[in-house]
């Protein structure tokens, strides 16, 4: 029912979306899912490593936390300025110089002599994880046909979170092997399969709507928030409420601020607020800073837990993680499909508490514990609440905005989720009382591991409980008239409004001057009609009618006699 994605946003060649079912479909999502994949990956193959590179550089765990903090801390930052980039000139291009910036960095990282440089490192990593994950997502989106869609993103999701979840098992595998610097080398090989197969296969899409200034303010002003308030919760343990945590807390806190004034007064600025006047998306957007938070302490010490605790070696505790992996590979399209089918709320309430009680499963997971015991069982209701959760919350964000803003709403997506795991591999530690030569004792480790679950496990529980309070079950259907039911009437999305089925049809309203459009429309906005508009749909309340897909912006059916069009 979703008409084609407008001008610049159609497939070259015959100018239409593309079917998932035909090799260039295919080829878009193998490449958009395997570039995407080598930032997914490298969040979680690090950890892994740590305890070794924590041995080899003689470094304490505030260094591993930045380690993995430092990368988070760059992707998060400028994520919405990666997604603005693609959305101007052209989402294969920056996902392109992205997977090539990202392998250079990866490169630097297993060169690196010493902690600084890998962490410095890291961060350039960051950069180019900035501009190729939300350029991967919005290709998909751009391209591919409404009714493909969902079953797009949820190989997307599903595949990426295998990426994600596989990190540990490879990275194991290389730190046990060739050491731990081959955990950063291995994106070289990737990058090379990655990006002649994107130029090849990939078309080129753009917002044509997007110009101005980008906002390089915007995008200093989130990093260095993200960054002091990082630096305040990794030295607390160390330096308590001394000046040395407190200002930088105070400092950051007051840089947020700022920041939010600053993207609100902006003419052209990277975090349009205006995207948050979509209930759904900021509703989303709520939940996925709870499930992604919670992903992100849990991989962070969970995979030290099995190492310093549990005994196992890095391969062991790699392959270990393995049932998640497998879960996801096999279910998250059908996830994506369900979701589709039953609409987002369920899966976004009961996914979260799937993982949530996972988490307090794997509580047992001490000295002495037996595998299929005491840790298989968590990692199997784990992996099913991951399945769950992670295709329809990345294909109700989409939902929710038009697909001109893709990118952008892709970007938010990643900036929260990023965020989330950022903040919560920083404050974990300090809220379980976690000191900083703890991951080198079983005991000391295990006991703040006990402590540190449960805290995930309630995050988990307040998305669940935002996701049902605050996600419409409709949020991922076709976009159409309320309560009317033009759609099952067989009437064309120009046809007027509040005909009924087999009724003549008189000219339609006529269309809103573009500067008359606001971003988003309110939820529960009037039409002149009476009838009610969906608050996904980006057009103004008196146009003809609302579009069928989220976003379509697509040429207009022919008007009707009488009738005269005004782009938008």
């Amino acid at each position: 029912m979703g008409g084609a994605t407008p001008g610049a946003d159609r497939a070259p060649g015959n100018g239409q979306p593309v079917r998932l079912s035909v090799p260039a479909g295919r080829w878009l999502v193998f490449t958009t899912v395997l570039g995407s994949a080598m930032a997914l990956l490298d969040s979680t193959v690090v950890n892994v490593a740590l305890p070794r590179i924590g041995l080899d550089l003689g470094a304490d765990l505030p260094v591993l936390q930045w380690t993995v903090n430092a990368y988070m801390l760059t992707l998060a930052g400028l994520i919405l300025l990666g997604g603005a980039l693609g959305d101007r000139f052209g989402r294969r291009r920056v996902f392109v110089i992205g997977v090539v910036w990202f392998s250079l960095a990866s490169l630097a990282c297993g060169l690196a002599p010493n902690a600084g440089v890998l962490i410095a490192a890291r961060a350039l990593q960051g950069i180019g994880g900035a501009l190729l994950t939300p350029g991967s997502l919005a290709l998909i989106q751009s391209v591919i046909h409404p009714d493909d869609r969902a079953r797009a993103i949820g190989l997307w999701s599903g595949f990426g979170g295998v990426g994600a979840a596989i990190g540990p098992f490879l990275g194991g595998w290389l730190v046990d092997g060739p050491g731990w610097r081959w955990v950063f080398f291995i994106n070289v090989p990737l990058a090379a399969v990655c990006v002649p197969v994107a130029l090849r296969h990939v078309p080129e899409t753009s917002n044509p709507r997007a110009h101005g200034r980008f906002d390089v303010l915007g995008a200093l002003l989130g990093a260095a928030t993200l960054g002091l308030i990082t630096y305040a919760l990794i030295a607390a343990p160390q330096k308590g409420p001394s000046p040395a945590v407190v200002v930088p807390a105070v400092a950051g806190l007051a840089l947020g601020m700022v920041f939010v004034a600053v993207e609100r007064r902006r003419h052209e600025p990277m975090l349009p607020l205006s995207i948050f006047s979509s209930h759904q998306f900021s509703a989303v957007n709520a939940v996925t800073l709870c499930v992604y938070a919670a992903f992100g302490g849990f991989f962070f010490l969970s995979v030290l837990d099995l190492q310093v605790v549990v005994g196992y070696s890095a391969l062991a505790a790699g392959t270990a993680l393995l049932p998640t992996t497998t879960l996801m590979l096999l279910l998250s399209a059908r996830s994506g499909e369900l979701g589709k089918r039953i609409g987002p709320r369920i899966p976004l309430t009961v996914g979260p508490l799937l993982c949530a009680a996972g988490m307090l499963l794997m509580t047992r997971a001490g000295v002495g514990a037996v595998y299929w015991r005491d840790i298989l069982p968590a990692l199997l209701v784990l992996g099913m609440g991951m399945v769950v959760v992670v295709a329809p919350l990345t294909a109700t964000v989409l939902a929710s905005v038009d697909v001109a803003r893709a990118g952008l709403a892709s970007g938010v997506n990643n900036a929260a989720a990023r965020a989330a795991g950022l903040i919560a591999v920083a404050a974990l530690p300090l809220l379980a009382g976690m000191g900083p030569e703890a991951y080198r004792s079983a005991d000391a480790f295990g006991d703040t591991f006990r402590r540190a679950m449960p805290i995930c496990a309630g995050v988990l529980v307040l998305g669940a409980v935002l996701a049902w309070r605050t996600v419409r079950s409709d949020a991922l259907e076709p976009v159409g008239l309320e309560p009317t039911g033009l759609e099952a009437t067989g009437l064309e999305a120009g046809a007027g409004v509040g005909a009924e089925a087999g009724a003549e049809v008189g000219p339609a309203p006529e269309r809103a001057e573009p500067a008359a459009v606001p971003a988003e429309r309110a939820e529960g906005a009037v039409r002149p009609e009476g009838l009610l508009c969906r608050p996904e749909c980006a057009y103004h309340c008196g146009v003809a009618a609302p579009p069928l897909d989220p976003g379509d912006v697509s040429t207009p059916p022919p008007l009707n006699p009488g009738e005269r069009r005004s782009d938008t």
